[in-house]
């Protein structure tokens, strides 16, 4: 397919009874599950032009994936053919573009369409929403696959406006950009910067890594997949499901040391001394990429190179904070300027922070970013207080330090897909949680945050608001998180029902509507 989807829909159709937003794994999850429940009517407004979500639009050079390629894809489309078993980022892409061809999901599909607004029309029981072309579209219901790694986060620094050379994000990576014998800097040492930096190392005659904060590194235990495994899991599918479920159990073990009891880390603690131990000879620079965090408070990384490349000669770790940038370079706290041919932001994305103000308007015309003003927060990271008829994947709280979020993304498609087939069998125009459901249980959800490594480690992460609280993990087992969201618990609801007329017109037209036998999800 490329990078644009050729016979992407350009319908001048704007009404829906479903608006998906994005197509990544959520959307793209959400809407092969509504199709095989018998739904046509939806759409997926994407806003880039092909399908993927961040794994279409991070390009830069090493993205892979850190779970295993077995445990990130859809339980009930297995690949047999990756080729290692933590996937790079263009098979993942192809993997997901394989899954909306076969699933016949391109006719639904509206790339080059950024929303910019949306709002809920109380009169009519619907979402109005505009795009970046003054176009609008109205929908009974609008589920998000808006996933937390989409917006890049940049950091605010005085005078970065005055730099003459080239800057860039990581996830709008310039391929056109030659960076052979450049003066490089790179912010940031995250998840994107411990990638891309062994890329770039050789190319750069000056490579300087601003560090504000060290991470937690373990040895990737990556390998090509042999051919024979490939063709015993293309032979005999329980096989691959069964090493999938392996694979699950052991990452979802980890969740005792990440949630329950945070002195278990110190072994992981000791593996990951060993490996910078072993990948760093000099002292000095060893003692500067040593964490004083306890392990698993930031996302713990995967890599074999990256220890190696910041050991270069051409390398130059820099711990003192960033004053401010020039027309040639980089000025840091201790007054020393560094020339730079080209800033390289690794600096994340805003995983915290993931509707800007002004765009998303629930009853009453009620900015969700006021609502958020204390960190987001959802019931069961899918549906917000006021917002009728809005579910979320990928919502508030459901975000993994421990396993693979497409086992999340998957229960929440699940209780979204019982909760519309409740609003048919039940003739409902709106569902929308009520506040104190919503208040208990994020008061609850956030006590069992409360001992956690992530909030209790010493640390400062993208998993945290501003306020330190953490409006990003879900505080426990994934299998309690499904078990949560197996039935739709219509009772906790505010629901308001069709008005009689609708219900006949509906009835005349016989539309097509979820049944009550959609496909489950496979339990891992």
């Amino acid at each position: 397919m490329g990078d644009t989807i050729e016979g992407s829909i350009q319908q001048q159709q704007s009404h829906y009874k479903i608006i998906i937003l994005g197509a990544g794994f959520s959307g793209l999850g959400m809407a092969i599950q509504l199709k095989q429940a018998g739904e046509q009517d939806f759409v997926i407004l994407e806003r880039e032009a092909g399908v993927g979500g961040t794994w279409h639009v991070n390009r830069y050079p090493g993205c892979a994936c850190d779970v295993q390629s077995h445990l990130y894809s859809f339980s009930f489309e297995p690949n047999p053919n990756w080729s290692r078993m933590f996937a790079p980022q263009q098979e993942i892409e192809s993997y997901l573009q394989h899954c909306a061809e076969k699933y016949g999901l391109y006719s639904h599909i509206q790339c080059n369409t950024e929303i910019v607004s949306m709002r809920w029309q109380e009169t009519d029981n619907c979402w109005l929403i505009k795009d970046g072309g003054a176009k609008e579209y109205r929908a009974k219901i609008v589920i998000s696959g808006l996933g937390g790694l989409s917006t890049p986060a940049y950091p605010d620094i005085k005078g970065i406006e005055k730099f003459q050379g080239k800057t860039f994000h990581s996830q709008h990576w310039d391929h056109q950009y030659d960076l052979r014998n450049k003066r490089i800097a790179v912010i940031g040492t995250g998840a994107s910067a411990i990638q891309f930096v062994p890329q770039i190392q050789p190319q750069a005659s000056k490579l300087d890594l601003y560090q504000r904060t060290p991470v937690w590194i373990v040895s990737k235990p990556d390998r090509a997949i042999a051919s024979l495994e490939k063709k015993l899991f293309r032979n005999f599918p329980p096989l691959q499901k069964v090493f999938r479920g392996l694979l699950y159990s052991i990452l979802e073990s980890r969740v005792f040391g990440f949630a329950f009891h945070p002195k278990l880390m110190n072994v992981v603690k000791a593996l990951a001394l060993r490996h910078l131990k072993n990948q760093v000879k000099d002292k000095m620079l060893r003692r500067r990429l040593t964490p004083s965090y306890t392990i698993g408070c930031k996302r713990i990384l995967l890599s074999d190179d990256f220890y190696p490349a910041v050991s270069q000669s051409n390398v130059e770790l820099v711990t003192d904070g960033i004053k401010e940038v020039t027309a040639n370079g980089i000025i840091t706290s201790d007054g020393t300027e560094r020339k730079a041919d080209v800033i390289i932001y690794g600096t994340g994305f805003r995983a915290n922070d993931p509707i800007p103000p002004g765009m998303v308007f629930g009853r009453n015309g009620r900015d969700i970013a006021e609502l958020w003003k204390d960190g987001p927060e959802a019931y069961k990271g899918t549906t917000v207080m006021g917002f009728p008829n809005f579910f979320m994947l990928m919502g508030p709280n459901t975000g993994l330090g421990h396993n693979s979020m497409i086992y999340m993304i998957e229960s929440q498609i699940h209780y979204v897909l019982e909760a519309i087939r409740c609003m048919g069998q039940k003739q409902l125009a709106t569902v929308e949680i009520k506040a104190e459901v919503q208040q208990e249980y994020n008061q609850l959800l956030q006590k069992k945050l409360t001992s956690a490594v992530w909030t209790a480690g010493g640390c400062q992460s993208w998993y945290l608001h501003a306020n330190g609280k953490n409006v990003t993990l879900w505080p426990g087992f994934t299998w309690q998180f499904r078990r949560q969201t197996k039935h739709f618990d219509d009772q906790v609801y505010h629901v308001n029902p069709e008005p009689l007329l609708e219900v006949l017109t509906r009835q005349m037209q016989q539309p097509t509507s979820v049944s009550t036998t959609f496909a489950k999800e496979t339990t891992e």
